[in-house]
């Protein structure tokens, strides 16, 4: 039985329908911007909290439309599962890797990725954005 890391993770879009993603310091595999959501919090609010404090984005949480509960092998953390609540967050704001954060990278769904990618975003977001984004990017 392995454990479980609740976090809250960002499908976040920007203008010309590409998506972030993260990498954190330390680490290779890229993944959706978020984190761990605190015991009294609720997941929009500790989304909204870890894109300030790692990139400065300011977001409305009642405009991240939540997409749902995906889970897969934490790509940091041997033997943990990572369980997310993803919402897709529409944004023309810049971002600003900070914190935890040392390369943040905007992707197309169109376009094939060289880069090393955690296990959730490979898997189950990626393909998922595929589907949500209907104009070639």
């Amino acid at each position: 039985m392995s454990k479980t890391i609740r976090i809250a993770a960002a499908l976040l879009i920007d203008p010309q329908g590409r998506t972030l993603l993260v990498r954190k310091r330390g680490t290779k595999a890229f993944m959706q911007p978020g984190g761990k959501i605190e015991a009294a919090e609720s997941p929009v609010s500790a989304l909204a909290r870890e894109l300030f404090e790692e990139l400065g984005l300011v977001i409305d949480p009642q405009e991240a439309r939540h997409l749902g509960q995906f889970s897969a092998p934490a790509a940091n953390e041997p033997g943990f599962e990572v369980q997310a609540e993803l919402f897709q967050v529409h944004t023309v704001m810049p971002v600003e890797p900070a914190a935890e954060i040392e390369e943040a990278v905007w992707v197309s769904a169109r376009k094939p990725l060289s880069l090393e990618l955690a296990p959730l975003t490979r898997d189950l977001i990626l393909p998922l954005f595929r589907t949500l984004t209907k104009s070639p990017a």
